[in-house]
């Protein structure tokens, strides 16, 4: 079993329904169904999906996509996303979140965990 299996069962156990799916030439995508979201936006809870690249984990998670249709609760487009951006290796469309680590990314502690706490950051700030 690799990083990739071992890291999404950890995942799974705090997120039920978490999957990892291959994108060829991108490495993995990682579907979390569900993470609520705080007051501030268009919707309670959203799909959020994410690359786990190729090389993971010493290629870190940048960046991540939740559903197409999530929108600030006032209508607008979040900060530092993209309507409608698709995932790669597929034509699914999502909202592309242009979000990065602010630490740097240490692939013998860090795991989807940590990502998955990264967006939970992203949605705290509703802007």
């Amino acid at each position: 079993m690799g990083p990739v299996e071992i890291h999404l069962r950890r995942l799974q156990e705090r997120a039920p329904g978490a999957t990892a799916t291959v994108a060829p030439g991108a490495g993995w995508i990682v579907c979390v169904p569900n993470i609520d979201l705080p007051p501030g936006w268009s919707k309670a809870h959203s799909q959020i999906r994410f690359v786990a690249p190729t090389g993971y984990p010493f290629a870190q998670p940048d960046c991540f996509w939740a559903d197409a249709d999530l929108r600030l609760a006032n209508g607008n487009t979040p900060q530092a996303s993209n309507p409608n951006n698709a995932l790669p290796g597929s034509a699914e469309p999502g909202l592309w979140f242009s979000w990065h680590l602010q630490q740097p990314w240490n692939p013998n502690r860090d795991d989807f965990l940590t990502w998955l706490a990264v967006i939970r950051q992203r949605f705290a700030r509703a802007l």
